[in-house]
């Protein structure tokens, strides 16, 4: 396996990044993964823009895109496979141990592993824990995943895949690594950027194709939404068919399944889609 570190193709046994890394230290960094299908990354402009937005947004200098670009690659040159995703991190560097930044300038990061593709229904819980739309990181894509590991270990428990989120105020907010869509009334709906969701780059290509409406939900709308759905770069559009106790119908429904056939269609006509 071959990955991209600091401006070179390595052999991943090889490749080193230091112990005094500030992405290990204390999580300052920020990342993209993407879908990569036999060698080409789905969205990489889109995924590229929201890197440099989240690097912005945590201080840090803004990414050399052509040297990303440069990376992936190579990476998905040097590592042929079906279905991979492609991880782009990229970290304040190595700096003292503590939560001030070094001098030293970003570590950069592009590796790949082989993923499937994933079925087309999963399930879901809520979890009594909450995103704050208020705080620094809010909207940005950071290596901070401490709470995910959290929540997501609770959805495994429970035999799901996904732990869904609300915010300080009570509204539906997303997943661990998801964004969550539900019908109601027969319209189709996700929380607004606003609640303190990340700005998906499959959520937004699914508002736009889809024609979801951007909406404040309290969290319990999951209780009486017709259809649950979440889409992220590996998900697709997944279709819910249950969040904790509540089974919904055994298989996508009707929104959803319209969802999931232009998701697919659109995605395969453009693979760097800008619209």
């Amino acid at each position: 396996m071959k990955i991209w570190l600091d401006g070179g193709l390595r052999d991943a046994e090889a490749a080193r990044v230091s112990v005094f890394d500030h992405g290990l230290t204390v999580g300052d960094g920020v990342f993209e993964t993407i879908k990569a299908d036999h060698g080409r990354a789905f969205a990489l402009t889109r995924h590229l823009e929201r890197l440099t937005t989240s690097a912005r947004g945590l201080g840090l200098p803004d990414p050399d895109l052509d040297e990303v670009r440069r990376g992936c690659e190579a990476v998905l040159d040097a590592n042929p496979m079906a279905l991979g995703r492609l991880r782009i991190t990229y970290t304040g560097g190595v700096s003292p141990l503590g939560s001030d930044r070094g001098e030293a300038g970003p570590t950069l990061v592009v590796a790949l592993s082989e993923t499937r593709r994933r079925p087309d229904t999963t399930a879901a819980v809520t979890v009594p824990w909450t995103r704050n739309e208020r705080g620094a990181l809010a909207g940005l894509k950071t290596t901070s995943y401490g709470e995910n590991v959290v929540a997501l270990a609770r959805a495994r428990e429970r035999g799901a895949s996904e732990a869904l989120f609300g915010n300080t105020v009570g509204a539906l907010c997303e997943g661990t690594g998801s964004n969550v869509f539900v019908v109601l009334d027969g319209e189709l709906h996700t929380p607004p950027l606003s609640s303190g969701c990340l700005a998906g780059i499959t959520r937004a290509l699914t508002v736009a194709w889809a024609g979801a409406k951007e909406t404040d939900l309290p969290l319990d709308a999951l209780e009486g939404a017709e259809e649950i759905f979440l889409t992220s770069t590996l998900r697709d559009v997944q279709a819910v068919t249950r969040v904790d106790d509540r089974q919904l119908a055994d298989g996508p429904g009707p929104v959803t399944a319209e969802a999931m056939r232009i998701f697919d269609e659109r995605s395969a006509a453009d693979f760097d889609p800008r619209w």
